[in-house]
């Protein structure tokens, strides 16, 4: 029996697999303490024996500022890195931007007089007796975590290991995180800026893993998502929670992906629309991994999926800014006292303009087991509709059509801006209120097909529950290609495979069942940035795979910038190994089978399209629903985690995996919008 468990802004989503058979459940989150909701739930029913919890304790920590008093120790000359940063400006025409603050203020920034070069060799060796003098400040600024990052450690890490062994002698309770430990890179901002994220978070999410172990079932062994896509264990997690910072959605795209491969739709782009916010992935043949990713303004240099997230959920509060413009977000009412429809808020959301529209019915949310209160959320958009000066319904619309807009330009980001057109893709529409916008915003972008997972409200605790336990280090090489022997990457393997061996030993795991995979950091010389390219196969290399290596680093660099420079050579920077257990199967639904035809629970006055004319609309509860099925929109299909919405532009048509697909149908040219 295998639980997984996405704990959200709004909802705590659930997913039980047991015996070939799977149960969902959700239920409102508790943001004061998240670890509530899931052990309460856990003990209504048997104890699972793997529960593997997507949380997001390290990044509202780092969001909110609220993590743990931060020490930093680094090299004499860098304390000042963390302000100085990149020369990039996120904003290229704002001449008011402001930088995030440090995580660690200068007080807390600590130096010793050392120096190791890249190529291992020490230059000026490390004083015990300048590391024992700093701990007096430590002790007086009342730290409770520490971050050692030292110049070019990540070739040498001696000189780290003897300061944590120092201060660990001293104070046995202080969290220290080492860089050479997280990030194996030469970055010196983005290594320094991970190493300090990891410390800050660290004693948080100690606490919240604490809290779970006392509150589940001794016979549940626990897990938690990781960035990459895959899970780990609670040992994992403790030392490295960096790695959790974009747990979340990180199962949502795993969920997303392996829905859309069992149907034959690779090339998908993962629309994942919650409560607060909105997380969009391509997954062009692949899930997309990329060596990091920002949070909070800040870069976090760990293997992660290529996520891209805007504040536009269900919750995002609605309001008109001073020049009287519409805005949606990124401000959200969360789960409390959330959407005016849950009962208590008063402010104008998402949700109140889908209740508004009747693309929401208030007698079929989360499958009837909750009620939604129709007037008070006309209230709230009614509140909106005065100040614009506009009616209700055309308020409801406005809001839906800024929140659409927001969310197409996070999915053009992910692939206009990269070359890719988002017509070649199908839309995977997933969370809580992604079925309600999918249509909406296919047509936006100008996309021919829609796919709604069997369950796509708990999609994300879906892709957690059978997602593979991972785990991957890295080193550097700083040299070209062309230099690289077989014989310095077998040695370097036997190194990866041991610390990642180790580090599965750890959590429990038999490193004897994991596959391995090996991908090379490449550039062209001259250039800042690499690709990650593919080296053979499993922990073996051999020197066909190192010519192949070259030839596909030029075919990536085309695809990702148009253009290739044979004639240049190519550098490798850094050899990364990862290993991978088997993911769960996710189970096959019943064969479903009804006696008579297809009909409507009811009809309803809806608006589900974007015009401000009612009109009757179908509407369908899902379970009823069967594969070779088809539905003509307008028509409105509830279930108890989604409701999915079909204009008259599209019809949908339900697969034999129980998934539907809506696809554009043609137009009569006189229902053509000029």
């Amino acid at each position: 029996m295998r639980m997984g468990v996405d704990t959200g802004g709004t909802f705590t989503d659930f997913v039980t697999i047991e015996a070939g058979t799977l149960r969902i459940a959700k239920r409102l989150s508790t943001p004061f303490n998240p670890a509530i909701a899931l052990i309460e739930q856990v003990a209504r029913g048997a104890a699972p024996e793997i529960l593997v919890h997507g949380t997001t304790v390290a990044t509202n920590a780092l969001l909110e500022r609220r993590g743990a008093v931060t020490a930093l120790i680094t090299t004499r000359g860098f304390a000042d890195v963390l302000e100085i940063g990149r020369g990039d400006r996120p904003s290229l025409y704002d001449m008011h931007q402001t930088r995030p603050e440090p995580l660690v203020p200068v007080e807390r920034r600590f130096v010793v007089d050392e120096r190791t070069t890249y190529d291992q060799q020490v230059i000026t060796p490390l004083d015990d007796a300048e590391v024992a003098a700093l701990i007096p400040f430590l002790d007086a600024h009342q730290v409770t975590s520490i971050a050692i990052c030292l110049l070019h450690s990540y070739a040498n890490p001696a000189h780290e290991q003897r300061i944590a062994a120092i201060l660990q002698a001293h104070n046995p309770a202080w969290h220290i995180s080492v860089s050479h430990r997280i990030i194996t890179e030469a970055r010196e901002y983005e290594r320094t800026v991970t190493a300090v994220v990891n410390a800050y978070v660290a004693p948080v999410m100690q606490r919240y893993l604490t809290t779970l172990a006392d509150g589940l079932p001794r016979s549940t062994t626990l897990r938690i998502m990781a960035s990459d896509g895959g899970s780990m264990g609670v040992y994992s997690a403790t030392a490295l929670p960096a790695r959790t910072t974009l747990s979340g959605p990180a199962g949502g795209i795993v969920g997303a992906f392996r829905v859309a491969q069992a149907v034959g739709h690779t090339q998908c782009i993962t629309f994942d629309m919650g409560g607060t916010s909105t997380d969009v992935a391509l997954c062009d043949g692949d899930l997309p991994r990329s060596s990091g990713s920002a949070v909070g303004g800040l870069p976090v240099r760990i293997p992660s999926l290529d996520i891209h997230t805007v504040g536009a959920g269900g919750g995002s509060i609605a309001r008109l800014d001073e020049a009287g413009a519409l805005r949606v977000g990124p401000q959200s009412a969360g789960a409390a006292p959330g959407p005016a429809c849950y009962g208590v808020g008063t402010l104008a959301t998402v949700t109140d303009a889908n209740v508004v529209l009747g693309r929401l019915q208030s007698d079929a949310f989360l499958g009837g087991d909750m009620q939604l209160d129709p007037a008070r959320a006309a209230t709230a958009i009614d509140s909106i509709a005065v100040s614009a000066n506009a009616g209700q319904v055309d308020a409801a619309l406005g809001i839906l059509r800024v929140v659409n807009a927001a969310m197409a330009r996070a999915v053009r980001t992910i692939s206009v801006e990269r070359g890719h057109n988002p017509k070649d893709f199908t839309l995977v529409a997933f969370g809580g209120a992604g079925p309600l916008h999918a249509a909406h915003l296919a047509d936006e972008l100008g996309m021919d097909r829609v796919l709604i997972p069997r369950f796509p409200g708990v999609l994300s605790a879906l892709g957690m529950a059978t997602a593979a336990v991972t785990r991957s280090t890295s080193r550097p090489i700083l040299s070209l290609l062309s230099d690289v022997t077989v014989q310095r990457i077998a040695v370097m393997l036997a190194d990866t495979s041991s610390d990642l061996a180790q580090a599965l030993r750890g959590d429990g795991e038999d490193p004897a069942t994991f596959t391995h995979g090996i991908s090379l950091a490449v550039r062209y010389k001259g250039q800042v940035f690499e690709l990650d390219v593919p080296l053979g196969k499993g922990a073996v290399c051999t020197q066909a795979d190192l010519a192949a290596a070259a030839e596909l680093f030029h075919d990536l660099h085309q695809r990702r910038y148009g253009h290739t420079m044979r004639e240049r050579a190519i550098e490798v920077t850094m050899l990364t190994h990862r290993v991978a257990n088997q993911p769960i199967a996710i189970p096959s639904p019943e064969p479903s089978q009804r006696t008579s035809a297809l009909m409507p629970r009811s009809w309803v006055d809806a608006y589900p399209d974007d015009q401000p004319t009612a009109q009757p609309t179908a509407l369908y509860v899902r379970e009823a629903l069967c594969s070779g099925d088809t539905i003509i929109g307008p028509a409105i299909l509830t279930q108890l985690d989604a409701t999915t919405v079909v204009p008259s532009n599209w019809q949908l048509e339900v697969l034999a995996t129980h998934d539907m697909l809506l696809t554009r149908r043609p137009l009569d040219r006189r229902q053509r919008r000029i």
